[in-house]
């Protein structure tokens, strides 16, 4: 392992120095695949790291073109979900920052030490964090969103999927591109620029930048001023009043939220020879709202009157949020506050990616370096809808992580190939969180203790090694086997304290110097896993490919670094730590093109089993989040089809249906959900500890039945004008967005419409479009958490359940855009 380490580590000195275009997916030729006008365009994806027809790949990927980007304005992660069926993303204001789910197989968004089960690739680097929903994404050459475990070729941590996106190149042509926007609702106004072309005959540079900011927003905020009221520990021990002071907590912003963002990426491509390419990305992205929790919604309700039980206002499946600022004289020395207590969320990113390939004869040589880091800052109504009980917290995180992959690719004439690699990660978190709750303050703390409930630190230092290979044989020429495996090792060393704790609390929270040894917790993880997996494929001519595979995945085990310390806790290290999560089943696939390719339809089944299925839970009763581990099964069958007919040149019809059925298949021993009374399955087990049976129960965020249909039509209307449009329905079917089974966190069925139009020069010099999305302004949630202080009585036959806040979508939104090239 230390040589592998240190041939990778050497690799990635030449790569800082001479990076490479990545070897992912990019748009074939726009002319058709065969002679005459229309028909279908095909597209060259690299989902086994080396190009091949979508069409002739056996995995099930849905490649999204950068015209259609363009065209339907898919320049975020949570963008290009709301288009895709069985895909969801929920965007949280803590832990992990996102809950990104892929045939009903996700990750819980409270902890901030999960990696994602659906993995993000851009241009060849794997980013895990759920903070990266926070990147705006623009530029983009192509998307693949790749569907079940991907073990062998991606990186890691990829046991539901993975979104793989490519960023442009500099072309061999000069190009200059501006482009301006304004969305009607948040009244964002947004501006782009990109500059791409030749240096000399070997060096190019592509330069884009993208700014935008809001007026106004996506939500609207409605509350009232807020009584918040402290009492001092030091004159309760004393033996006083606690002599109260109130403090005013005034509504946040009405609008939210109010987003600010600047992105830029500079691109150098080197091409010195035929064989050798070698590329620099350097990419920067800033990110500012003024409400971390601004599209948490209290959208149904544990109390039969349908009002919440933390702010009084109705529980509704709007787009309204009921949230108030820390208090101004509390916020003025609180860590990471602003010194107003206005709410916020600033993230920041930089990242430094390239690639060397070298083209031998008989073998192709990549070499994927990355380094990239982000700092996320936010100050939050940490109930989410703010009462006089008020909670608030701030928190500083910031992430690094340095990899470099070495891979070696054979193609050679005879009928065996491969491919074999290797991968080094290096990564580190450090966390800080300041809470202020219960009404408390400490008039002997310092400064920025003084109102502080609780304080956390941690971090952890992460190593990942990892070797891969895969041998295809042709048996025959239309047939071929291919098997492969992933070994990964994994150390993990993490630290988490609580620092502070105000007296009042010292019965809750441990104490640094808590004297039963508890109050620091040190974990030393070791991880090794074996993923195999294997792959045959029948393929009689080019317009037909029949496969099965078998496979497996492997997801990190980890530390929660954002979880509690809590004296009713026996076990503390149990409840920060978790097992990896691991993956094995089936798949299989016919991808077939008809009709003089004019037809595409494609049929994939799947079932898979997932062991220790990562899902944090946060225990009310004893005051603590603990990270706990399930197994589950989904089976399901998915079809696709796109109809582009030569009779009427430019038009595309396009569309899926999917079924899927994600349940638990061991979890007899879950938590109860706040609230759950005895008749609703719920138990105590002792002290005060309660549990259910969810064996058989849905997982969280796992429609059965999802699909999309789709037209477009693109036409030039005189030799110097085109114009083109599009119309596309998404549709869910109901889910229960808790991973608990509380039947008050179902999301109903929904059906999602956008549009567009666009009217430009037929050579594209110019064009102006319109885009509409969510037209229906159709409402759902993507996670959910229960109301913190809501619930009452569980296990109990006198049960109330906590108010379902969720994660919601973004409303009706419509764009006008303006494009010149120059």
């Amino acid at each position: 392992m230390r040589l592998i380490k240190n041939m990778l580590l050497g690799s990635s000195v030449l790569g800082l120095v001479a990076f490479v275009q990545p070897a992912l997916a990019q748009e074939a030729d726009q002319a058709a695949a065969s002679t005459g006008g229309g028909g279908l365009t095909d597209i060259v994806v690299t989902a086994r790291k080396r190009e091949e027809s979508a069409q002739s790949v056996p995995v099930a990927v849905m490649a999204i073109s950068g015209e259609t980007i363009q065209k339907r304005d898919f320049t975020s992660i949570e963008k290009i979900a709301a288009a895709t069926p069985s895909l969801n993303v929920g965007r949280a204001s803590n832990g992990s920052g996102a809950q990104l789910t892929l045939r009903g197989i996700g990750s819980s968004s409270t902890s901030i030490g999960i990696e994602q089960s659906v993995a993000v690739v851009v241009d060849g680097a794997y980013y895990g964090q759920g903070r990266v929903i926070q990147e705006g994404f623009f530029d983009l050459q192509r998307v693949e969103v790749l569907k079940g475990p991907q073990a062998l070729f991606f990186g890691k941590n990829a046991t539901a999927g993975v979104i793989s996106l490519t960023t442009n190149d500099p072309g061999s042509e000069a190009e200059f591109i501006a482009r301006a926007g304004y969305e009607f609702r948040s009244r964002q106004y947004q501006g782009e620029f990109i500059a791409s072309g030749p240096l000399t005959d070997t060096l190019g540079v592509r330069f884009a930048v993208r700014g935008s900011k809001m007026d106004r927003g996506y939500y609207r905020n409605v509350s009232v001023d807020r009584n918040y009221t402290t009492v001092d520990i030091q004159d309760i021990l004393a033996g006083g009043s606690g002599n109260p002071i109130t403090s005013i907590a005034s509504p946040a912003s009405r609008h939210q939220p109010g987003e600010d963002e600047l992105l830029a990426r500079l691109t150098l491509k080197y091409t010195p020879t035929d064989r050798l390419t070698m590329t620099l990305k350097g990419t920067y992205d800033y990110n500012k709202v003024n409400n971390s929790s601004w599209n948490y919604v209290a959208y149904n309700c544990g109390l039969e009157s349908g009002l919440s039980q933390l702010t009084g206002y109705a529980c509704d499946n709007k787009f309204v949020t009921h949230q108030n600022n820390m208090p101004a004289d509390i916020a003025a020395n609180f860590p990471y506050a602003k010194k107003d207590g206005q709410l916020y969320n600033r993230y920041r990113s930089w990242a430094i990616n390239g690639n060397i390939s070298y083209e031998l004869d008989n073998f192709v040589i990549n070499s994927v370096t990355n380094y990239n880091t982000n700092n996320n800052r936010w100050a939050c109504a940490c109930d989410f809808q703010t009462s006089d009980a008020g909670q608030w917290a701030t928190e500083n995180s910031t992430w690094k992580a340095f990899s470099q992959e070495l891979r070696v690719t054979s193609r050679l004439d005879g009928p065996f190939n491969g491919m074999l690699g290797a991968l080094y990660q290096k990564t580190r978190r450090d966390f800080g969180q300041y809470i202020a709750f219960a009404g408390l303050r400490n008039s002997a703390a310092s400064a920025e203790n003084l109102y502080m409930a609780t304080r956390k630190s941690s971090y952890t230092k992460g190593e990942t090694i990892a070797i891969f290979g895969q041998l295809s044989w042709k048996i025959i020429p239309e047939l071929e086997l291919a098997g492969g495996a992933r070994y990964t090792h994994e150390t993990k060393r993490s630290f988490f304290t609580q620092p502070y704790n105000n007296p009042g609390v010292v019965s809750i929270f441990r104490p640094a110097d808590d004297p039963d040894g508890l109050g620091v917790i040190r974990a030393n993880q070791k991880f090794n896993n074996w993923s195999p997996e294997a792959t045959l494929t029948y393929k009689p001519n080019s317009n037909l490919l029949i496969y099965g595979a078998y496979k497996t995945a492997y997801k990190s085990g980890g530390f929660s670094n954002g979880g509690i310390n809590s004296k009713f806790s026996s076990d503390p290290l149990s409840d920060l730590t978790f097992n990896p999560e691991k993956a094995r089943g089936f798949e299989a696939g016919i991808k077939s093109t008809l009709a003089d390719n004019q037809l595409r339809l494609n049929l994939t089944a799947f079932t898979y089993k997932y062991l220790d299925l990562q899902v944090d839970f946060f225990n009310s009763p004893i005051f603590a989040f603990q990270t706990l581990t399930a197994d589950a099964k989904t089976r399901g069958v998915e079809l696709e089809f796109e109809f582009a007919p030569r009779a009427v040149q430019g038009l595309n019809i396009h569309g899926s249906v999917n079924y899927t059925k994600a349940t638990y298949s061991k979890f007899a021993q879950a938590p109860c959900y706040a609230g759950q009374t005895i008749a609703e399955g719920c138990t105590f087990v002792g002290g005060l500890e309660t549990r259910q049976n969810l064996n058989g129960a849905p997982l969280a965020v796992a429609p059965k039945w999802t699909g999309n249909l789709g037209v477009s039509y693109d036409s030039e209307i005189s030799d110097s004008l085109k114009f083109g449009i599009n119309v596309d329905a998404r549709y869910s079917g109901s889910y229960l967005a808790s991973g608990f089974g509380n039947p008050d966190s179902r999301q109903k069925k929904y059906v999602t419409l956008d549009a567009g139009v666009r009217f430009g020069a037929a050579d594209d010099n110019w064009e102006i479009a319109v885009i509409g999305k969510n037209l229906t302004n159709q409402f759902y949630v993507a996670g959910v958490v229960d109301g913190p202080s809501t619930g009452l009585n569980t296990g109990t036959d006198a049960g109330v359940h906590a108010d379902q806040l969720g994660f919601g979508n973004l409303p009706r939104t419509v764009r006008v855009q303006l494009t010149k090239r120059f």
